[in-house]
């Protein structure tokens, strides 16, 4: 039996929750992934997982199991790294979460950094709005947009989301206009789902003063391209991030809206899963993340107050 092998089939069952997520990661079948699982408890003589016909849970002695399985593996990839041909090369893989309007269009560009630099480097990217744990969900390295919270990471402050309330030309042509906060009320607001959960916009004026400003939300989505579409076609005004529609801003596709209010910026922060000692592949990878994103975002932020003073 090659144990470093069946361990590695253990970690993945227990963090993707499932015998047959494992075996998809590992690709292999999902009989072959039971079978090393079931020679891994013969070989130990203990259980590590209970199991009924649609879940399973750890045992006592398979928690451990796990803890200590996860560090000797993460020693084992790092020395091989370290030592493979000139040390400069990364191999395996790496999982990156992030939320779907940056990994859709800021992370591209960040990508493909790490892909000139280290090409036989390959990159699982998972996107997902919803708050994710690293640990269990197999994330190496999260970007998380807002509150970072609680969870068995080392989080890295990477800057500043900014947000713009933005309307299509078309739009503003065929309503009323949007002189003030209090106006925003008789317009159609456009949101997702996990964004601003009351009918009420927070918005900042120029004297740093915030206020939550009435709203009429009319249609919601769960993913922001969606929503992005419909403002751009007229369906209604809404938020953005400033970074996915910098574009549509410079051609006059989309107009921001009250100049002397803001909405609040988001905190961007890079996470990496706690764990050691932290693959080195998931350290450079980190490092090229942690330098390039910051830059990416304030060179879009520079384009966006250009146009806003040269119409």
């Amino acid at each position: 039996m090659n144990l470093l092998e069946a361990m590695r089939i253990y970690i993945l069952a227990v963090e993707r929750g499932s015998i047959s997520g494992a075996a998809r990661d590992a690709n292999i079948g999902q009989p072959a992934a039971s079978e090393r699982i079931e020679r891994l408890e013969k070989y130990l003589g203990c259980r590590l997982l209970l199991r009924n016909a649609r879940t399973f849970r750890c045992t006592p002695e398979g928690e451990i199991f796990y803890a200590r399985s996860r560090k000797i593996l993460a020693a084992a990839e790092q020395a091989v790294a370290e030592v493979r041909s000139d040390g400069h090369t990364l191999r395996g893989t790496i999982r990156i979460g992030a939320p779907h309007c940056l990994g859709e269009v800021l992370l591209p560009s960040a990508l493909g950094f790490v892909r000139e630099a280290y090409p036989q480097l390959d990159i699982d990217l998972a996107l997902n709005d919803r708050i994710v744990e690293l640990s269990t969900e197999g994330i190496d390295i999260s970007f998380r947009q807002g509150p970072v919270g609680d969870g068995t990471f080392h989080a890295h402050p990477l800057g500043h989301v900014k947000r713009l309330l933005v309307a299509s030309s078309d739009y503003l042509a065929q309503h009323a206009p949007i002189a003030e906060p209090s106006d925003l009320v008789d317009h159609a607001f456009i949101r997702i789902k996990s964004m601003f959960g009351t009918d009420h916009l927070p918005l900042v004026d120029a004297s740093a003063k915030r206020d939550n400003v009435a709203i009429r939300t009319t249609i919601t989505t769960n993913h922001w391209k969606a929503m992005y579409q419909m403002i751009r076609d007229g369906l209604g005004i809404g938020v953005v991030e400033a970074f996915a529609c910098v574009d549509a801003i410079a051609s006059g596709e989309l107009v921001p809206l009250l100049p002397q209010h803001s909405v609040p910026s988001q905190e961007l922060h890079l996470l990496i899963r706690a764990q050691r000692p932290i693959p080195t592949r998931v350290r450079t990878v980190a490092e090229i993340m942690k330098q390039c994103v910051p830059e990416l975002l304030a060179t879009l932020t520079v384009n966006h107050a250009d146009q806003e003073s040269h119409p």
